[in-house]
């Protein structure tokens, strides 16, 4: 085993990456149940985009914080759901008043 270590900020990148991907595939797949695949992809990269950024940075950063690396520990868990829940709620509260539409 070697003893490089992967920058916390790539292993972040990553997550964050991996999230977003897998966000927008799941919500693709429901939304293609009731709309054209096309029109579904380009709904689901548009619905929530800037939440899940935000969730996903807020959730990497507490990890950061907490542990002291890019390593998830068990415990961490239930502050890091915590954190990525609250984090992008002012903005969801906004554009549902301002917009009259949730994000979701």
């Amino acid at each position: 085993m070697s003893d490089y270590q992967v920058p916390a900020l790539t292993v972040m990148s990553l997550a964050i990456l991996n999230g977003l991907i897998t966000s927008v595939i799941l919500e693709t797949i429901i939304l293609s149940r009731q709309m054209i695949l096309s029109i579904a992809f380009k709904t689901a990269l548009g619905m929530s985009f800037i939440s899940m950024v935000a969730m996903e940075i807020s959730m990497n950063a507490t990890d950061l914080i907490l542990v002291g690396e890019a390593k998830l520990n068990i415990w961490v868990i239930p502050i890091m759901l915590f954190t990525g829940f609250i984090t992008p709620l002012p903005y969801n509260y906004w554009r549902l008043k301002v917009y009259g539409r949730a994000c979701h």
